[in-house]
């Protein structure tokens, strides 16, 4: 009888990772549907806290998502006309800056060579190649351009969202059968991802603005797209604003001297330092936590998975696997293995006394 139950639970495990390949294949295959739908669920995320405010003001349904819509369309079209020319300039001059840059660098290999440093140049050019990180920056950014095309699809979808957004409920409540019936779980659970995204997206855009200061105090070219690659990337906590300082120092190397490249990284990992340790755990909490590791990974799986917006995105749909799992007992052993401190464990772990002493009464 063991037998046969080891045999149907191996059975079973194999179905379900068989299962999963065929799910991951398809979401790759499907990567530009996907990845249009992600950035609708996004910006109705952000969205979805004004139209349900002005619905309380006795604003009808269509009058508060087009009151928002508006809002969130002028907004975009603003934002896009600056990053826009931004990416343009730096695209044109890129060419002129891989150049510059290659002479800086084999500069500065022949000084590490006068010092008895040996094979700096091969190192420099092969292994670390800026010249490949300022064209890898730039077709990130050719790439996000490239997505927003499809911007009228995606804010029709955003509309359509939120136009559903009060409905949702009534609607599951009819599948159900119970006109009554409630989910308190999948109600904490968008309540968290919702808070996630719009608190995470306002510290991102004082994160941006900070930064675009920094580079304008400084002189570096661009500042407007430094900040706006920095309000991107710290949606990847601990190593975003690392990623971000990378490409504006390697400018500012060239265009201003080593001095200048170094206040770009201190003042890039300084915001993010402050950020990360002392402003984010005060507004969200330790709840939203994700370790190093499992910040590492996703940023590898969902980049991999989705391009530079699964990257851009890869915490905060870790972040929902993570609330997903929490809230389903056989699956929350997951969510403890995703969170980042022992504070996870402890939480589950009272929560399984309370369940169990709560059984027994």
């Amino acid at each position: 009888m063991d037998k046969t139950n080891n045999s149907l639970s191996g059975t079973q495990f194999l179905l379900s990772g068989a299962a999963l390949v065929v799910i991951i294949a398809g979401i790759n295959f499907a990567q530009s549907i996907v990845v249009l739908f992600l950035i609708s669920f996004f910006l109705a995320l952000l969205g979805a806290p004004p139209v349900l405010w002005l619905k309380e003001k006795r604003i009808p349904s269509a009058f508060a998502v087009l009151i928002v819509m508006a809002g969130m369309i002028i907004i975009l079209l603003l934002i896009g006309a600056q990053i826009g020319a931004s990416i343009s300039s730096f695209s044109n001059e890129l060419p002129l800056l891989q150049s510059r840059i290659r002479d800086q660098v084999l500069e500065f290999s022949v000084l590490l060579t006068g010092k008895g440093i040996v094979g700096t140049e091969k190192f420099l050019l092969e292994y670390v190649n800026p010249e490949a990180i300022m064209g890898h920056t730039a077709d990130l950014l050719s790439g996000l351009s490239s997505v927003l095309s499809d911007l009228i699809l995606i804010l029709l979808t955003v509309t359509f969202i939120l136009l559903e957004v009060s409905s949702f409920p009534v609607k599951l409540r009819a599948i159900l059968g119970d006109p009554k019936q409630v989910f308190p779980r999948f109600t904490e659970f968008v309540v968290d991802m919702k808070r996630y995204m719009v608190i995470k997206t306002i510290i991102n855009l004082v994160a941006g603005s900070l930064i675009a200061a920094w580079m304008y105090i400084l002189g570096v070219q661009f500042p407007v797209l430094w900040g706006f690659l920095a309000f991107l990337l710290h949606y990847i906590p601990n190593i975003g604003a690392v990623i971000s300082a990378i490409p504006a120092a390697l400018l500012a190397f060239v265009q201003l001297g080593t001095g200048s490249a170094v206040l770009v990284i201190t003042g890039n990992v300084l915001v993010g330092f402050i950020i990360g340790n002392v402003i984010e755990p005060r507004l969200m909490g330790r709840k939203f936590g994700l370790s190093t590791l499992v910040v590492f990974v996703s940023l590898i799986f969902w980049g991999s998975l989705l391009g530079f917006i699964g990257a851009i995105l890869s915490i905060p749909l870790t972040m929902t696997l993570k609330f997903a799992f929490e809230s389903n007992e056989s699956t929350r052993w997951l969510s403890v293995l995703l969170g980042s401190e022992k504070f996870d464990a402890v939480s589950a772990f009272m929560k399984k006394k309370e369940q169990n002493k709560n059984a027994a009464q």
